[in-house]
C-alpha cells in the first residue's frame, strides 16, 4: 500500500516545503526574543510577548482559513497564506526602522495570520493523499520537513541576526546615551536582511504553488452527520494540542536564556545547542515515522509524553550542563506529537475535516499563553528552571489524551 498516492507526489513534496518554510519564521522567533531583550530593552515577560502576538495570528485566523477553503479549496488557501506570511516578513524592514516593539508584534501576527492558513490547508491535505490507514505516518512523514526547518533555524537566524555583543546592564549604565542608542539601533537592524530574504523566498513557493496541478482530493464520507461538538476524541484533541504547543513553544522559546542562565555560555553558543537540540526534534520525526509501522501512534505518542515530562523534571532538579542537556532531549520526544495528534483529531471527520483542522490550529494559542507566564517566573525569581513545571503538566496532559485516544480506537476496531 503506496504512503502517497500516485497522482499526488509532487504535490505532496510542494505542499511539505511549506513544513519547512513555516517551521523558519516559528523558529526564528526564538532567536527574536533574546534579540529583542538587547535591542529594545525588554523583560523576559516581555519579550515573551512576541509568541503572544504571533500565535494569537494562528487562533484569529484558523476558523476563518476554515471557512475560506470551504469556498476555495486547498490550493487557493495556501496561496493565501503564503502571500500573507511574505507581507509580514517583508514589514520587518520599516519595523527595524523605527525599533518599535508593537510594529514588530504586528508583522508577526500577519506572518502567523498566514500560516493558519497555510497549516489549516496543509496538515488535511496530507491526511487525504493517500490511504487513511497511513495518515498518521504520512503527516509525521511531512512534518519531518518541519523538524528540518526548526534544526536550520537557531543555526541561521543566530548567525545572521546575532552580533555576538552582549552589554550587561552595568556596562550599558557607563556608557553614554547616544552609545547606548547606537548600539541598539544596530541590534534591531540586524533583523532586516534575514527577513527580507525569508519574504522573497516564500513569494517565490507561492509561485511555485500557483504553477503547481494539484489532484483533486476525495475526502471520506464518514463523518457527513451530526456535528464537531459530537465528536469526543476530537474535543480532546483540541485540549492535547494547546497544551502540548504550550510546552514546546515555553522550552523553546527561553531554552537559550536558559542555557546561558544554567552554564554562563554566550548567546552564539547557546544558540546553536538551541540547534542541536532541534535536530533531536527533526530525528525524532523520522524516527518516530518509522517506529509507527510496529507501534501503534496513539501507544507512542502516551510514551515518548511521559518520557518528556521526565525530562523537564531533570532540567527543574539537576543543575550546569546535565539540566541543558535534559531540556534539550525533549524535543526528541516532542517530536510526534503535534502531527499524530491532530491526525486522531481529524480521524473521520469526512467533510467537517477543514473546520475540525481549524479548531486543532485555533488550539495553538497555547504557545501565546505559555511563555509570557514561563518568563514572568523568571523574571520574579532570577531562574527559568522552576518556570519549566509548565511544560511539564502540560507534558502529562498530552500522556493523557493518548490513554483517551487509545480506548477510542480500540473501540472503533472493537
Amino acid at each position: 500500500m503506496p504512503l502517497v498516492a500516485r497522482g499526488a507526489r509532487v504535490a505532496f513534496a510542494v505542499v511539505c516545503s511549506m513544513f519547512f518554510l513555516w517551521a523558519l519564521a516559528n523558529n526564528f522567533n526564538d532567536i527574536l526574543i533574546k534579540q529583542f531583550q538587547k535591542a529594545l530593552d525588554l523583560t523576559r515577560m516581555q519579550s515573551g510577548l512576541v509568541q503572544t502576538a504571533f500565535y494569537c495570528g494562528y487562533f484569529t485566523f484558523a476558523l476563518p482559513a476554515g471557512w475560506v477553503m470551504n469556498r476555495v479549496g486547498y490550493r487557493n488557501g495556501l496561496l493565501i497564506g503564503l502571500v500573507l506570511y511574505a507581507v509580514g516578513a517583508l514589514l520587518f524592514w520599516p519595523a527595524a526602522h523605527v525599533q518599535a516593539f508593537g510594529f514588530f508584534l504586528g508583522a508577526l501576527y500577519i506572518i502567523a495570520a498566514g500560516l493558519a492558513f497555510l497549516e489549516t490547508a496543509a496538515n488535511p491535505l496530507i491526511t487525504v493523499m493517500g490511504p487513511a490507514s497511513t495518515a498518521a505516518r504520512r503527516l509525521n512523514l511531512a512534518q519531518s520537513f518541519n523538524g528540518l526547518g526548526a534544526f536550520v533555524a537557531p543555526f541561521v537566524g543566530g548567525a545572521l541576526i546575532f552580533s555576538g555583543v552582549e552589554r550587561t546592564p552595568a556596562q550599558l549604565a557607563a556608557m553614554a546615551p547616544a552609545q547606548v542608542a547606537a548600539y541598539r539601533t544596530q541590534e534591531a537592524l540586524a533583523v532586516q536582511l534575514p527577513y527580507l530574504g525569508l519574504g522573497l523566498l516564500v513569494l517565490f513557493l507561492a509561485l511555485v504553488v500557483r504553477l503547481t496541478r494539484f489532484p483533486a482530493v476525495d475526502e471520506p464520507a464518514q463523518g457527513e452527520g451530526g456535528s464537531l461538538a459530537a465528536a469526543p476524541l476530537l474535543r480532546r484533541a483540541v485540549i492535547a494540542q494547546f497544551f502540548y504547543v504550550g510546552a514546546q513553544v515555553s522550552i523553546w522559546s527561553y531554552f537559550i536564556n536558559f542555557a546561558q542562565d544554567a552554564t554562563r555560555i554566550g548567546e552564539m553558543r547557546a544558540a546553536h545547542l538551541l540547534g542541536y537540540s532541534l535536530m533531536a526534534f527533526m530525528a525524532g520525526r523520522f524516527a518516530g515515522t518509522a517506529l509507527m509501522k510496529r507501534v501503534p501512534p496513539v501507544r507512542l505518542l502516551t510514551l515518548f509524553a511521559v518520557i518528556a515530562a521526565g525530562l523537564c523534571a531533570v532540567a527543574i532538579m539537576a543543575s550546569g550542563w546535565t539540566a541543558v542537556i535534559a531540556l534539550g532531549l525533549s524535543s526528541f520526544f516532542m517530536s510526534i506529537m503535534f502531527p499524530t495528534i491532530f491526525a486522531l483529531g481529524v480521524s473521520g471527520l469526512g467533510s467537517k475535516t477543514k473546520l475540525g483542522s481549524s479548531l486543532l490550529i485555533m488550539a495553538i494559542i497555547g504557545g501565546a499563553v505559555f511563555p509570557p507566564l514561563v518568563g514572568l517566573i523568571g523574571d520574579h525569581l532570577h531562574s527559568l528552571k522552576t518556570g519549566m513545571v509548565v511544560p511539564l503538566a502540560s507534558f502529562l496532559v498530552v500522556a493523557w489524551f493518548g490513554t483517551q485516544a487509545a480506548r477510542a480506537v480500540a473501540q472503533e476496531r472493537g
